[in-house]
């Protein structure tokens, strides 16, 4: 009976220690790469943004300070600050910074939608480096963009009479006289357009269209008189042989010259407007020659004189003292 009992018992223990225990429920664990893993995500989105960029930067995508093609990105700072960097060309244009203007100008056009202004003002810069088939495609962009600019027809045709393409400029000339016409631009005004024009016609021999122009300029209200406009119409005067309407505009200029050479701003410019009545002098007495107007002539000599010895332009006064000892 106790053994029936003792294997009974051990027979327990046994199939105890065999039986599966129930063990509770874990706890739910917190796993942390399931939020970090956004973080780890932006920061590697974060660095390739940056990759992108400075690749971008190197190969003068969005920088833009570099000339681009129509099909470039270009970045939104600079599409807004292109106006300013036309102002900022304007500027440095003005004071003779000519190739910083043309760094802004460019940077401006290139950033998207540039204006007629923009193509007019570095076409003129340009040519002040004489950088002739920069400016000529520049003032032909703008004309693209503005059939009717007087500005940029008058600058082309400046450009065309650089370059000895006198009927071209002609041509530039009279377009930009007819877009003026109907285009109120106060920045061009009549006087210099007909007087633009009256010089090209003196120098394509058109006696009578020069006499015209300068005659037209002279009559307009608006603007300074320049009085090379009558020295130059002296010359178209003298080579169709009215000698006395030549000598009348030569005295013309003169008198202009002696109003406004007090209002010059430098000495040099002075001394320029100074030359140029001495010489307006000496075309003046070779013209009362050819009338016998030997007093008239001697006058002219004499006041030419006065001026060569003011300054002191010793060459010169040698000259005009033999001129004045074949006429006394």
């Amino acid at each position: 009976m106790k053994k029936t009992t003792k294997a009974r018992a051990t027979k327990n223990i046994r199939a105890a220690k065999t039986a599966p225990v129930a063990r509770p429920a874990a706890p739910k664990q917190y796993n942390p790469w399931s939020f970090s893993i956004y973080v780890y995500w932006f920061i590697i989105l974060f660095f390739i943004a940056a990759t992108f960029y400075i690749l971008g930067r190197s190969h003068g995508v969005l920088n833009h300070r570099v000339p681009l093609g129509n099909s470039a990105m270009v970045s939104e700072e600079a599409l807004m600050q292109a106006s300013d960097y036309y102002e900022s060309g304007k500027t440095k244009l003005l004071s003779g910074d000519v190739e910083d203007a043309i760094d802004d100008l460019t940077t401006a056009i290139d950033a998207g939608n540039p204006t007629v202004d923009m193509y007019i003002l570095r076409g003129e810069a340009y040519m002040q480096t004489a950088n002739y088939a920069g400016a000529l495609e520049d003032f032909n962009a703008a004309l693209d963009l503005n059939q009717t600019s007087s500005v940029a027809y008058y600058d082309r045709a400046l450009l065309n009479m650089r370059m000895e393409n006198y009927d071209a400029a002609l041509a530039d000339i009279n377009n930009a006289l007819a877009a003026r016409a109907t285009t109120d631009e106060d920045i061009l005004q009549l006087r210099d357009l007909y007087a633009k024009r009256g010089q090209l016609n003196l120098w394509l021999k058109n006696w009578d269209g020069a006499i015209a122009d300068y005659t037209n300029s002279l009559a307009r209200p608006d603007g300074i008189v320049n009085p090379s406009v009558y020295a130059e119409r002296a010359e178209a005067y003298t080579a169709i042989g009215d000698y006395a309407s030549a000598i009348a505009d030569y005295s013309a200029a003169v008198r202009v010259i002696s109003e406004q050479i007090q209002g010059a701003p430098t000495s040099d410019e002075r001394e320029s407007m100074s030359s140029n009545a001495m010489s307006y002098f000496e075309k003046s007495a070779a013209l009362n020659v050819q009338l016998g107007n030997m007093d008239a002539a001697l006058n002219d000599l004499e006041s030419a004189r006065t001026i060569a010895i003011a300054l002191n332009d010793t060459e010169t006064v040698d000259h005009l003292n033999a001129l004045i000892s074949e006429l006394q």
